[in-house]
C-alpha cells in the first residue's frame, strides 16, 4: 500500500494521544497524581491535541473530506465506524475530567468515574484501530491477530514514555512509571519483531492462479497488462520498497523507536532535577522519530490481492 502520510500522522499522534490518556485515566482514578490544575492541563491538553490533529489529518486522503461523517454510520459491522464514534465518545469523560482537574482542582470521587471511564474508551480506541486493518482478508499483511495487539502495545508505550517526560517536568518523578515505560518497550519490541517475522515467512495465500480460478489449469502468467498507464489500483495498492531499504528502515525503527527510548528512560530513573527531564523528553522524540519510520514500513510493506492482476506472481 502506498503510505498516506495523513494516514501515518493520524496512527502515530492518535496512538500518542489515547496511551497518554489511559495512563493518565488510571493513575488520577487511583489518586496517584496530584490535583494540580497546570499539570492537568498540560496533560490532557497534550493527549487531546495529539488525538484531535491525527483524527482531522485521517481526512486528508479522501476524496470528500466533508463526508467523513458518514464513516461512523456503520457501527455495527465496521471497525473503523467503531473507532470512529469511540473517538468521539472519548472526549465527553475527557472533558468532565479535564474541567473538574482545570478548574476546580478535583480528580477524586465521583470525577475518578470520568478518569476511568477515559482510560477505557481510550484503550477500546486503539484496539479498533488495529481491528481495521486486521480484518483485511485482502491484504495477508494485515489480516492477523498480532496486528490490533502490535497498536495497543505501541500506544500504550509511546504513553508511558510521554507520561514519564510530564512527570518530570512536573517534578513529579515516578520510578513504577520508569519501570512500566521499559517493560512496555521490551514487549513492543518483541511484538514489532514478530510481526515482521509473520510478514517475511508468510505462506503464499494468493497466486494469480487462484485470482483468476485458472491455477487447476496450470500456470497462470500475466500477458499483458490490464492498462498502458498507472492507474489509482497499482499507485494505490502495489507499493514497492527495496528489501535493502526496507531492512535500514526497520533498524533506524528499532534504534531510535525502542532502543535509544529505554536506555534514556533508564538514565532518567537514575537520574533527578533537570537531567531527568531531558533524558525523559529526549527519549519521549527520538521514540516518535522510530514510531513514523514502523508506521511507514507498516502500510508500503503490504500488498493489496489486486496487485496479482498487475503482474505479480503471489502476494
Amino acid at each position: 500500500m502506498t503510505p498516506a502520510y495523513s494516514v501515518i500522522f493520524f496512527t502515530t499522534a492518535s496512538g500518542l494521544g489515547y496511551g497518554l490518556l489511559v495512563f493518565i485515566g488510571v493513575f488520577a482514578s487511583l489518586g496517584l497524581l496530584p490535583a494540580d490544575r497546570w499539570l492537568g492541563f498540560w496533560g490532557l491538553g497534550l493527549a487531546l491535541a495529539a488525538i484531535t490533529f491525527g483524527l482531522l489529518s485521517s481526512t486528508f486522503h479522501l476524496g470528500r473530506p466533508e463526508r467523513a461523517w458518514r464513516a461512523v454510520s456503520q457501527w455495527r459491522s465496521s471497525w473503523l465506524a467503531r473507532e470512529g464514534v469511540l473517538a468521539l465518545l472519548t472526549y465527553v469523560p475527557a472533558a468532565v475530567l479535564g474541567i473538574a482537574w482545570v478548574f476546580y482542582e478535583q480528580i477524586s470521587g465521583s470525577i475518578a468515574l470520568a478518569a476511568i471511564a477515559v482510560a477505557v474508551l481510550s484503550l477500546v480506541t486503539v484496539y479498533c484501530t488495529g481491528k481495521i486493518y486486521a480484518s483485511l482478508k485482502t491484504i495477508p499483511a494485515w489480516h492477523q491477530t498480532i496486528v490490533p495487539v502490535n497498536y495497543v502495545i505501541l500506544a500504550l508505550m509511546t504513553g508511558a514514555v510521554w507520561f514519564l517526560a510530564l512527570l518530570n517536568i512536573f517534578s513529579l518523578p515516578s520510578m513504577q512509571v520508569s519501570v512500566m515505560a521499559v517493560v512496555l518497550l521490551v514487549f513492543g519490541l518483541a511484538a514489532k519483531v514478530r510481526f515482521w517475522r509473520q510478514i517475511d515467512h508468510a505462506p503464499v495465500t494468493s497466486t494469480s492462479g487462484t485470482a483468476t480460478g485458472l491455477g487447476d489449469l496450470g500456470e497462470v502468467r500475466l500477458l499483458e497488462t490490464p492498462n498502458t498507464s498507472a492507474n489509482y489500483l497499482n499507485t494505490e495498492m502495489g507499493f514497492k520498497v527495496a528489501r535493502k531499504h526496507a531492512a535500514k528502515l526497520r533498524r533506524i525503527a528499532i534504534i531510535f523507536g525502542f532502543v535509544l527510548p529505554a536506555l534514556l528512560v533508564i538514565l532518567a530513573g537514575l537520574a533527578s532535577g533537570v537531567p531527568a527531564v531531558l533524558f525523559s523528553c529526549l527519549a519521549a522524540l527520538l521514540m516518535m522519530v522510530g514510531m513514523v519510520a514502523e508506521r511507514w514500513l507498516f502500510f508500503a510493506e503490504a500488498k493489496h490481492v489486486v496487485n496479482l492482476y498487475y503482474g505479480e506472481t503471489t502476494i
